[in-house]
């Protein structure tokens, strides 16, 4: 048989023969016992003799190659978000639309997902032209999001956590969004694939949100404070500004009132989360 039918591959196939089984396939050797059998159970749509067919191939209980007409959800160098269906001591596999799972080695593992978790993945084609999938999603997110121009303070969005790092977690919201969530957020442990819902607290200059997992109170810090917060921690935890910097500055930079800036800092020091030194404010809380 020719290399390229094997396994975990799409191939484009001819209808060689039909039968009350289903149909079979060229197998590209001349030996009929080769022909790959395309199952009714496996038919999108009917199929005749001398149709080409795109099948998705796939060894069914006895070892045999067959042909299945359902294709994964996700494109080659594409994203979704799919369930784990089991996991063996090489890796796992994941739900992707196929008759099969589609496996995805360690290698490509963030974390340990367990059966029945939902994550996202790439679809790739492994150096065996094999389909195989990822969970270094990063640059494809980057690609499928869009700009959080809609996004309002204070509101509350949904999605799937793709990454983790030493900051925090990266989410991708139900709007396409990409959310921030700052590990002095986190209420509890959370994984890769888990569905977070948090309320936006900053907007970002690269078109990205900063989120919270708290319901504001009265007692607890306000969306003007979460929003000097979280500046902070883009600048790495200082800034150059307090209650002596011009009204304009404060404007441009936070879209805050002098007065409402000066509220939120005084609660944010009497919280102790920070403090001023020689016109420069400080974050505590990390």
């Amino acid at each position: 048989m020719t290399p390229l039918l094997q396994e975990n591959s799409i191939v484009t196939l001819e209808v060689l023969r039909v039968s009350d089984l289903g149909a079979f396939l060229n197998g590209g050797t001349g030996n009929t016992n080769d022909d790959i059998l395309l199952h009714k159970n496996q038919q999108i749509s009917p199929v005749q003799i001398g149709d080409q067919v795109t099948v998705f191939l796939y060894h069914d209980p006895s070892g045999r190659l067959t042909a299945s007409m359902r294709l994964p959800k996700i494109k080659l160098g594409q994203i979704g978000y799919a369930p784990v269906i089991n996991t063996t001591r090489f890796g796992a596999f994941v739900d992707v639309g196929t008759e099969r799972g589609i496996f995805m080695p360690f290698a490509e593992m963030k974390g340990r997902p367990k059966e029945g978790e939902y994550i996202w993945v790439k679809l790739y084609e492994d150096k065996s032209h094999r389909l195989a999938v990822s969970m270094e999603v990063a640059d494809e997110m980057r690609r499928a999001s869009k700009s959080a121009e809609e996004a309002q303070i204070g509101s509350w969005v949904e999605g799937a956590v793709y990454n983790m790092t030493d900051q925090g977690a990266y989410i991708m919201t139900r709007e396409r969004w990409i959310a921030f969530l700052h590990r002095s957020e986190f209420n509890g442990p959370i994984l890769i694939g888990q569905m977070i819902k948090g309320r936006i607290t900053y907007l970002r200059e690269d078109g990205r949100i900063n989120i919270a997992l708290r319901q504001t109170r009265e007692n607890e810090i306000t969306p003007d404070g979460e929003k000097i917060l979280d500046f902070l921690r883009q600048r790495k935890g200082k800034m150059p500004y307090g209650d002596k910097t011009a009204p304009a500055v404060i404007k441009a930079k936070f879209s805050l009132s002098k007065a409402s800036f000066k509220r939120a800092l005084g609660h944010l020091m009497r919280e102790k989360k920070i403090h001023q030194q020689d016109g420069w404010t400080y974050l505590d809380e990390e």
